[in-house]
């Protein structure tokens, strides 16, 4: 009886070493697929045409960062709510990073992207060109109101629609 109770030790202490390299083989051929499938979806991506997403424009100098805003869209009850980070792409360099950093227009451009935020309802957010006419209608108003900060991109960084 000694000897098959022995026996059976070492099988159970062989399957025991055996568990982590099943684990370990089962992570790798997750990782081989999930890599195969990525290679996969770029190349039929590339072969169909699709566009791939736009480097920031050669005109863009600098980034100016906003703080984000939360604002009641236009909705008719007022409880729908947009809550976006933006960077704004300028055409010259920021002069006077630090203490001279506070000559930069903030007060200005952040009014100015309030009112465009405002004026528009949830599901026009939401529809697949929302966002594009809203970056446009942006662009435009912030080059109209302040012309010498030279804003060529408007960047979303965060972007919540609450209903």
């Amino acid at each position: 009886m000694r000897n098959e109770s022995a026996s059976i030790k070492n099988n159970s202490e062989k399957g025991a070493g055996r568990a982590p390299m099943i684990v370990v083989g089962a992570l790798l051929i997750l990782l081989l697929g999930a890599g195969g499938s990525w290679l996969w979806l770029s190349k039929s991506r590339a072969a169909t045409g699709e566009k791939q997403p736009a480097a920031a424009s050669a005109d863009v100098k600098e980034l100016m960062h906003l703080e984000s805003f939360v604002v009641n869209l236009a909705d008719p009850p007022g409880d729908c709510f947009l809550r976006a980070g933006i960077d704004l792409g300028l055409g010259r360099p920021i002069e006077g990073r630090g203490e001279k950093a506070g000559a930069l227009p903030t007060a200005q451009v952040r009014d100015v992207v309030l009112r465009v935020l405002t004026t528009y309802h949830s599901a026009d957010l939401l529809a697949p060109t929302g966002k594009e006419r809203l970056k446009a209608e942006m662009l435009k108003s912030l080059q109209a109101a302040l012309p010498k900060l030279e804003v060529r991109e408007v960047y979303f960084t965060d972007f919540l629609v609450q209903r």
